[in-house]
């Protein structure tokens, strides 16, 4: 087994202002997609439960006008519930909404679809919450979010139940003007090929007890993507005929495309083929 050269990318504003000086091999960092996840998260409030009832995101990237809705990108809610209680998001548990591929340049905006079955429950008692007619239109978030080509990321967005319910008067109702904030955290990746293309390899990548895979496609091209910071294996195990590979201390950083020189398979050979048999 060997251990084979990589290079790194980092494209925060320094790489971003560079790109004009990368190799043709390397201009398609900022073409194709990224991968963006949305999930949504809480902080606490002093309620019972808060529900609220979520029907997917919307995203509108830096050349688009927000007054054309075709511009908008959907991300349906993919839950099977679309009602969520906010306050049990806290501690670490997130709401999942949806996944989609974006094209990769900027995200200018977001906006957060809510429909009209929202309430509160206190002492036991349900309390429907009034929802402005402003809001069907999308909670609309300004978010200006490189997206990079090959890296997966997640929009985390923080909905304040606490700031966002307010008591009208003493009437007994209950105003949901949700305030929220929008986070968009990094994944890491790892890229490369592997030849020869008849050898149609799984990929693995493996750091800790945490293992992710993925195949090669019709040039051989791989990527294991969404990957968390840290040093991975990568097992490239091939199809019966060719010997397999391993890389150690390949780097995953966060916000970076960890891109590796061209893997070479070997056939089996044929006395090794013969020792497996017997």
């Amino acid at each position: 087994m060997k251990t084979l050269p990589f290079k790194n990318y980092f494209f925060g504003i320094a790489g971003l202002l560079a790109l004009a000086s990368c190799n043709n091999e390397d201009e398609d960092i900022m073409e194709g997609s990224a991968q963006v996840n949305i999930a949504l998260i809480d902080a606490p409030a002093d309620y019972d439960e808060v529900w609220i009832e979520v029907l997917g995101v919307e995203i509108l990237t830096n050349d688009q006008n927000e007054n054309d809705d075709s511009a908008w990108i959907s991300i349906p809610n993919e839950a099977d519930e679309d009602k969520v209680n906010l306050l049990s998001l806290v501690g670490g548990n997130e709401a999942f909404i949806g996944s989609e591929e974006v094209p990769a340049g900027e995200i200018a905006q977001i906006r957060l679809l809510l429909g009209d079955d929202n309430y509160l429950v206190m002492d036991g008692e349900e309390i429907p919450l009034t929802t402005p007619s402003a809001q069907q239109s999308g909670l609309k978030l300004k978010l200006n979010q490189e997206l990079m080509a090959g890296i997966q990321y997640d929009l985390v967005i923080d909905f304040d139940a606490a700031k966002s319910i307010v008591e009208a008067g003493n009437s007994g109702q209950y105003i949901l003007k949700p305030v929220l904030r929008v986070v968009a955290e990094e994944s890491a990746s790892i890229e490369g090929q592997v030849l020869p293309l008849e050898a149609n390899p799984t990929v693995y990548g493996i750091i800790g007890e945490d293992t992710v895979s993925t195949y090669t496609d019709d040039i051989g091209a791989f990527a294991l993507r969404g990957l968390v910071t840290g040093d991975y294996t990568i097992i490239v195990d091939p199809i019966e005929g060719y010997e397999p590979d391993t890389l150690y201390s390949v780097p995953a950083v966060e916000g970076e495309v960890t891109i590796l020189d061209p893997i070479e398979l070997e056939e089996t050979s044929a006395e090794i083929e013969v020792e497996i048999n017997n």
